[in-house]
């Protein structure tokens, strides 16, 4: 597909991987991807460069932490790297999916590290369900404002870039909502991301990290209520699995802690594959069985994180948690609480009951509370996204430190 540029007010605005004219400006277009192994961050780069319209990179001074975002794909970030082009692609990408002619119908798991929903999923509220159909995965429809439509390019350079658009949804019970989306992707240098972690990064540490500023606008004339249902922001990485993969998310040690934590939404998760001790929740990340876990904001601490023991990376996300916050319930049925939901999500693929698969990814999720805004009032969203990569021990002590436990034990 022939790469567009970005007009903003109305100047040729070249932002790192976005060409003007006919593609063939080597200082702006990444390495052709049959030159660069696939798995780094440059094989992705060119992949997407030729099969999207528009394609935006961040970038530090050093060019060893970048960010690639896509306009296409509801300003997603697809990817990031701490290393530069020849270092390790964090994002998972569906390469088949993204190059083929015409989209799926039902949803199009492009991926990307980190991508832009809406809450809920599923019950009476839900905005996945046409009004009294039934849930089941034959039903499910992600609506085209957060899966196939372009987002509008509203500012953009090496930093950050920001994204807009306006949709108008309607929920299983029938209500309407009329929203305005605006989301901005900023670069954290190393330095913010070691204040945000609260820790010191090692010199033989890579990092690379992003934060995303997350607003939707009631754009109606009529008050959103409870009563009629909410919206929430839901905030989704795609990221690839390895045998060697550990979802790691500590919670708060409060009284019949395990009640907070739901682990049955597509049945429940073995025990081999999901174990709960010490106030903290280890998942097994491998791409092989369908299961998707969450957490109460009653135990929720605003950050998850995995660790690839193979790549030796760590990630990490960091987020709000609004402890009196009404949370959506998006478990695919009729619910007598739907607004008693998780603050945080993990989710590991697998086939399905036909033996299709959409991966194999996995996922790490956190979601804002419900709003009921009046017309014309905004909610806001933040969540910060780091991967680090280096030296084993070094990481150890950071895992201890920011997630508060033994990553030799989390290896065994």
């Amino acid at each position: 597909m022939k790469s567009m540029l970005v007009k903003i007010t109305g100047v040729c605005y070249m932002v790192s991987l976005i060409a003007c004219g006919n593609g063939n400006n080597k200082e702006t277009n990444p390495s052709d991807s049959s030159a660069a192994p696939k798995g780094s961050y440059a094989y992705d780069a060119a992949f997407l460069q030729k099969h999207n319209n528009k394609i935006l990179e961040l970038k530090d001074k050093d060019g060893n932490a970048k960010v690639l975002l896509s306009a296409d794909y509801q300003g997603r970030v697809m990817t990031s790297t701490a290393t530069g082009d020849s270092g390790a692609s964090y994002g998972w990408l569906n390469y088949s999916l993204i190059e083929a002619p015409e989209k799926k119908k039902q949803f199009n798991p492009v991926g990307g590290e980190e991508r832009f929903w809406l809450g809920p999923e599923g019950g009476q509220y839900s905005i996945y369900f046409k009004g009294k159909d039934s849930f089941n995965f034959a039903n499910w429809q992600v609506p085209a404002i957060i899966d196939t439509v372009a987002y509008d390019v509203a500012e953009a350079d090496d930093s950050h870039a920001v994204f807009k658009k306006e949709a108008t949804i309607t929920n299983w019970s029938g209500t309407e909502f009329n929203l305005a989306i605006e989301r901005t992707v900023s670069l954290l240098g190393k330095d913010a991301i070691a204040q945000k972690l609260g820790v010191t990064l090692p010199g033989n540490v890579n990092a690379v990290g992003y934060e995303t500023v997350n607003k939707v606008k009631n754009a109606g004339a009529a008050d959103w209520k409870k009563d009629k249902g909410l919206l929430s922001i839901w905030l989704l990485a795609m990221l690839t699995p390895t045998e060697e993969t550990m979802v790691i998310i500590p919670f708060n040690g409060v009284a019949n802690a395990r009640s907070y934590i739901t682990d049955n939404y597509f049945g429940t998760i073995p025990p081999d594959r999901l174990k709960v001790k010490d106030s903290v929740l280890y998942f097994t990340a491998d791409g092989k069985k369908r299961s998707k876990l969450g957490l109460s904001p009653v135990i929720a601490k605003g950050i998850a994180g995995s660790y690839d023991f193979k790549k030796n990376v760590l990630t990490l996300i960091l987020f709000p948690v609004d402890k009196k916050g009404s949370y959506v319930n998006s478990k695919w049925e009729l619910q007598k609480e739907p607004y008693k939901g998780d603050a945080v999500n993990a989710y590991n693929d697998g086939p399905l009951e036909d033996g299709t698969q959409m991966g194999p990814f996995y996922e790490i999720e956190s979601s804002s509370a419900a709003s009921e805004l009046k017309a014309g009032e905004v909610q806001e969203y933040r969540q910060a996204t780091v991967h680090l990569q280096g030296d084993y021990a070094s990481l150890k002590q950071l895992v201890k430190q920011v997630l508060g436990v033994e990553l030799d034990e989390v290896r065994k």
